[in-house]
């Protein structure tokens, strides 16, 4: 099982977004639900790595193991809002299509 966990702050922006486990929906390497979520932080991270206004923190520490954690700027509110808003989008996604190899829980952003 993943289980995801976003925070987003007062004004609906992604602070931090966490990844753990193994789904279990497939062989090693053949997994689609795994690789719909590394799919999906991956590309928020790199999308957003570099952006000017946003600070990000990020770290794969070991496999079935992904974290992003985001500071911005009012330079970099309204993209770091949008790519969140995509990347919640689409994990929500896959949590609603396989709800028994991936869960999903949205907060709100404690510092």
């Amino acid at each position: 099982m993943i289980r995801v966990d976003a925070a987003l702050d007062e004004a609906g922006v992604l602070r931090s977004c966490r990844a753990e486990g193994h789904a279990g929906a497939g062989p090693g390497g053949g997994d689609i639900v795994c690789a719909a979520v590394s799919v999906l932080m991956r590309t928020a991270l790199e999308t957003l790595s570099g952006r000017k206004g946003i600070t990000l923190r990020g770290d794969a520490p070991r496999r079935g193991s992904f974290w992003i954690e985001a500071d911005y700027t009012p330079e970099g509110k309204d993209f770091l809002y949008a790519a969140g808003a995509f990347l919640t989008a689409g994990l929500k996604s896959v949590s609603r299509e396989y709800p028994d190899y991936c869960i999903m829980q949205i907060s709100g952003w404690r510092k």
